[in-house]
């Protein structure tokens, strides 16, 4: 498995003559605000390009918000259907040939779960980012000679033995935009995309078992199974202590953050990664998470929060959380989670891509 860079700052703009599009998942917004994490990752990449003076164009649902060019693909209204899902993924297809049309590409960067319905037809350099678990994926992407592929954690590179051999970029997030701000820190927080796999309701079910005031916010996305595990699974364990606000934009996300006891990850999925635990930990807020993929990569334990093993483990872990440093959770963020190190280092990977597109055929 192959890490890629050094963490070294950003190349030279000497070095940065590509124009790099970026494509997301068809159906969800991306921005600084967005609701999942291939799509905050998507716009820190974008900002990031844009910051080092690469060229940036992004294929992204409408209402997205980017720094480089934005070429909207249509958004649909109300549940995502497979009918739904279909057309947008086509419309994303032709986007993309037009796009190629139009404008000199030097890489394409996917991020969507789908990418590998809307590949282009002309040969070009391509690279796709796992962001979900590698077995959620077809078999296909990976005998694919056409595009790249890479991990986003150590853990989810070993997940299988096809992707043992893949690059991995760490996430990062912003540094900048989440600060420790010395909250009250009074209540507990669940924060993310509301959907089963990521356990919610294991989290209000602590908050109830410790008679501690809980807030759970973040999108609930127009998919079926979503919407019904919202409305069978989670309302009915809310009540005035225990409170669901909605999705929440960046300002009001961080102050739940840094006004928070701590942050509840009880993940029931192997995590390719955390973005949530990394803005906590930037906020000065630990994070109490289960051993769930690449969650322990993510919080130090005993030092940045806690992981565990089982519902009892965490809620023990919940009562010592007051223990750990705010000061000790920022100074780590700040060593491990910068976006400008993730950014840099997709710079060297769209390099050896492009690079090896280049080589001739034999």
């Amino acid at each position: 498995m192959a890490e890629v860079g050094t963490g070294s700052p950003a190349p030279s703009r000497s070095r940065l003559n590509m124009t790099v599009l970026n494509v997301g998942y068809p159906l969800l917004p991306v921005g600084p605000d967005s609701g999942g994490g291939a799509e905050q990752i998507l716009s820190l990449v974008d900002h990031g390009l844009a910051a080092v003076g690469r060229r940036s164009i992004v294929i992204a649902a409408k209402s997205s918000r980017t720094a480089g060019e934005l070429i909207a693909s249509p958004l649909a209204n109300g549940e995502i259907s497979e009918d739904a899902r279909a057309q947008a993924q086509y419309a994303h297809r032709e986007l993309i040939e037009d796009c190629l049309e139009r404008y000199s590409v030097d890489l394409i960067h996917f991020h969507g779960l789908d990418f590998h319905s809307y590949l282009p037809a002309r040969s070009v350099p391509m690279l796709a980012t796992l962001h979900l678990p590698v077995a959620w994926y077809p078999e296909a992407i990976f005998r694919e000679t056409r595009i790249s592929l890479n991990c986003v954690s150590r853990a989810q590179a070993i997940s299988t033995e096809r992707s043992a051999k893949l690059p991995v970029v760490a996430n990062g997030i912003d540094l900048d935009t989440y600060r420790n701000l010395e909250g009250e820190r009074d209540s507990l927080l669940w924060l993310g995309r509301i959907c089963p796999e990521k356990g919610v309701h294991l989290a209000i079910e602590i908050a109830r078992e410790l008679d501690l005031p809980m807030i759970v916010a973040g999108p609930v996305h127009p998919f079926r199974d979503h919407q019904l595990y919202f409305q069978n699974s989670i309302q009915p364990l809310l009540d005035a202590k225990r409170r669901y606000v909605g999705a929440v934009g960046l300002t009001a996300k961080i102050h739940l953050l840094a006004n928070a006891r701590c942050l509840l990850i009880p993940s029931l999925v192997a995590e390719t990664s955390s973005l949530v635990a990394m803005e906590a930990t930037a906020c000065g807020t630990p994070v109490v998470a289960f051993r769930s993929g690449a969650l322990p990569e993510i919080v130090d334990h005993g030092k940045t929060g806690f992981i565990a093993d089982s519902l009892r483990q965490m809620l023990e872990a919940v009562r010592f959380s007051s223990d750990i440093s705010p000061e000790i959770c920022r100074a780590t963020a700040e060593v491990r989670f910068d976006s400008r190190r993730m950014v840099s280092e997709y710079l060297s990977l769209y390099r050896s891509v492009v690079d090896e597109h280049s080589r001739p055929v034999t």
